[in-house]
């Protein structure tokens, strides 16, 4: 505590302490409040995607972070059926349309967490 108050030099002990004082009360309640992109977007954290039945025509959204960097997403067509995870009984039709998804989309899906293809990727196919 008396290394930060010394760094400020030419202000007198008291101006130091107010200083202090209100650097940690930033600090504290600065990083407490949330994102408000993850309000807007009604999902509950950064990377957790959320359905979004009423959007017009995307069917998903999301609020991606990667480093510093971050990104609402948004992202499948709304009202198509996708392939979801595999399944046993699974038809030649649906590992068809996988395979096809991932073919078309692979560039967009190994550029990570910022592309709306790795999100579709992960969350439909």
């Amino acid at each position: 505590m008396v290394k930060v108050l010394m760094e400020v030099k030419g202000v007198g002990l008291l101006k130091r302490l107010r200083l202090l004082v209100v650097k940690r009360w930033v600090v504290k309640n600065v990083a407490k409040s949330k994102d408000p992109r993850l309000a807007r977007a009604g999902v509950s954290g950064y990377n957790k995607p959320k359905r979004t039945p009423s959007h017009k025509t995307k069917s998903h959204v999301v609020v991606a972070k990667e480093g510093n960097q971050i990104k609402t997403i948004r992202f499948g067509q709304q009202g198509v059926k996708t392939a979801g995870k595999p399944k046993a009984g699974e038809s030649a039709k649906q590992k068809a349309r996988r395979k096809s998804f991932k073919a078309r989309h692979g560039k967009n899906i190994a550029k990570g967490k910022m592309s709306a293809a790795y999100w579709a990727n992960k969350e439909k196919w």
